[in-house]
């Protein structure tokens, strides 16, 4: 049985760091998005939409790394929101296709200066430099790790 001293102290991890900053980060851009009527996970596709031709649901899951049925589930709640419409496809009309409606398109922008402004509100503390190294570094282990879907929770 290993001795107590052998045992590292949970502060000891750099994932306890990294969790740390990350649900701190993530709650503060959640509340400040919540005021706004939408979650993360919204906000993700939303993102995704924004700039875009018309999507079919199967290729934002792909994108994102999410399943067809979280998507449905989103979508559902963006429309309900009046912010995405479904459409059928104008290739295929049996299948259907997402895009952001005008209400949408104009409200992605003061989300993503919401974005913005939470990043500057955690790391305004580092220079520019430490930011991009940073940048750079969660990029790599990101890669690294093959971690491809789209963070929304």
């Amino acid at each position: 049985m290993p001795s107590e001293s052998s045992v590292s102290d949970l502060t000891a991890h750099i994932g306890f760091w990294l969790r740390m900053v990350s649900n701190h980060v993530s709650r503060a851009f959640a509340t400040k998005l919540a005021d706004k009527g939408v979650t993360v996970a919204e906000w993700s596709l939303m993102r995704v939409l924004y700039g875009k031709e018309p999507m079919p649901p199967s290729r934002i899951a792909d994108d994102m790394g999410m399943t067809r049925g979280a998507i449905t589930k989103l979508a559902d709640r963006l429309i309900a929101k009046s912010l995405i419409m479904r459409e059928a496809s104008a290739e295929d009309g049996r299948a259907q296709t997402l895009t952001l409606t005008d209400r949408g398109k104009a409200l992605v922008p003061d989300l993503a200066a919401l974005a913005d402004r939470n990043d500057a509100e955690f790391f305004e503390c580092l220079t520019t430099d430490e930011r991009e190294r940073l940048g750079r570094l969660l990029k790599f282990l990101a890669q690294q790790g093959n971690m491809t879907a789209t963070p929304v929770g």
